[in-house]
């Protein structure tokens, strides 16, 4: 009973401070604990140097306040969930760390050309200005304007050099004195495949790949059962093409292994750089062609201790270039005295430049290698079903493209001799036989594409080897 009275007692002094917190603010826990323990009659005494029951208070007060004052910094600095911000941030931290790093090319090259480019533009070509004529085309909008509206075309381009310069850049490593011609091509051919990601006539090899040696010039390429083997003392051209959806890339370059032959290629680089840089709008072909002539023509050449002046070979041009179409008509003449047609706004020409040890002029000779439908055959009745077949077979993975006998071969087609030479002979077909300089001499050849934008020059394969 006496119990009920001390409850009484305590219930008198809950009261009292009760009122008095009202003014303090919310209680400790510490002070709370204190109070049940008075509640249940349990006496605790404080430890010496300990606050009074009034310091606790103002201490817990305090500390409230302190806590008060840290929840505001931290509403300022935007931190009111910190634990969870927290959170977040680690796991954005990780999504980083899982992000996948861009691709690198494998050697030898196997990755498609536009896995390693995921944002879809694909690098520019080398950017020439115009001559003083053209400069204001630079900062002109409507020009500007023009190329922002084609830039889907040009992107398509520069995918086919990226190709082009991956493939060489490999291949360049890759051919040695000893190598089957046939597994030289086979080889850079399939891999242009794999890194353009062949599609039909959208994407792929825009003609065969020349490796003409030594005196022939251009337009051979082993036809299946060639044994022809690539030697130290060789001179080779080798001239590949790559296109998506029609955009031709036609780019050339020499390998010789024998360092006598150094001048010569030299002589055919710097042709084709000087023919680069006069080319322009409104310049005349005729006018490239004799810019080229005077560089190529300044170089001589030891070869076995008999000296040659290099020589423009005068029967072969470089020539513009149309959607599925290597030869769009214009010829870029490489010596002086050729047309004095202009080029334009927006057209592609490949400059190209052969120079020679020999007469400087080339006349078809060897097996032929290389055919291409005419771009403006029109119907033509056949009577052989062999031609017929084989025609069909031409226009559904060549079109007007350039194709050799190994392409044939490739596709399955057999016994096609009888119907290709019915095709040539009726006109749909043309053949383009080899190319050759007379006997014993040496022929070397650089070539680039390069579009005329309506703002500057865009020299597109170039790489960092030429």
């Amino acid at each position: 009973m006496g119990g009920a009275e001390k409850n009484g007692d305590v219930k008198e002094v809950e009261i009292e401070e009760e009122s008095r917190a009202l003014d303090k603010g919310p209680e400790s826990v510490e002070t709370k604990k204190k109070k049940k323990k008075k509640k249940s009659g349990v006496h605790e005494e404080e430890p010496s140097g300990s606050p009074s029951l009034n310091g606790t208070k103002e201490a817990a007060t305090t500390a409230i306040a302190k806590e008060d004052e840290e929840e505001d910094g931290q509403v300022e600095n935007g931190a009111v969930d910190g634990p969870s911000d927290a959170a977040k941030k680690k796991k954005k931290k990780n999504k980083n760390k899982k992000k996948k790093e861009p691709l690198e090319q494998t050697d030898p090259p196997s990755i498609p050309v536009a896995d390693l480019f995921p944002s879809g533009d694909f690098p520019e070509g080398e950017i020439q200005q115009y001559k003083d004529d053209n400069l204001w085309r630079v900062t002109s909008e409507e020009k500007r304007e023009q190329e922002r509206f084609e830039k889907p075309m040009y992107n398509a381009i520069r995918q086919a050099a990226e190709v082009h310069r991956q493939v060489r850049k490999y291949i360049r490593n890759y051919v040695k004195p000893g190598i089957l011609m046939t597994d030289l091509c086979e080889t850079l051919e399939n891999m242009v495949r794999k890194l353009i990601q062949e599609n039909g006539l959208q994407a792929g090899i825009a003609f065969p790949t020349g490796c003409s040696l030594n005196w022939v010039a251009a337009h051979w390429t082993p036809n299946s059962g060639d044994k022809t083997v690539l030697q130290y003392d060789d001179v080779m051209k080798l001239d590949f093409g790559t296109h998506i959806e029609g955009h031709i890339i036609d780019c050339a370059f020499t390998v010789a292994f024998n360092p006598m032959f150094n001048p010569l290629l030299e002589a055919a680089k710097e042709a084709t750089n000087t023919g680069i840089k006069e080319a322009g709008i409104d310049v005349r072909l005729c006018d490239v062609g004799a810019a080229i002539q005077e560089v190529m023509e300044s170089y001589e050449v030891e070869i076995n201790g008999k000296m040659f002046q290099v020589k423009s070979i005068r029967n072969l041009n470089g020539h513009s270039i149309g959607p599925y179409q290597i030869h769009a008509g214009k010829s870029v003449p490489i010596v002086k005295g050729g047309e004095a047609t202009k080029m334009e706004e927006g057209e592609f020409f490949a400059i190209e430049t052969f120079g020679s040890t020999g007469k400087g002029y080339v006349r078809e000779d060897l097996e032929c290698s290389h055919y291409m439908k005419n771009f403006n055959a029109g119907h033509v009745p056949l009577r052989l079903p062999r031609a017929k077949q084989l025609l069909a077979t031409i226009d559904k993975n060549f079109s007007t493209l350039a194709f050799c006998r190994r392409y044939l071969d490739r596709l399955g087609e057999t016994k096609y001799l009888m119907g290709l030479k019915s095709l040539c002979d009726a006109g749909i077909v043309q053949p383009y036989p080899p190319l050759c300089d007379i006997k014993g001499s040496y022929v070397a050849q650089f070539e680039h594409t390069i579009l005329l934008r309506p703002t500057c020059k865009e020299v597109i394969s170039r790489g960092d080897d030429y």
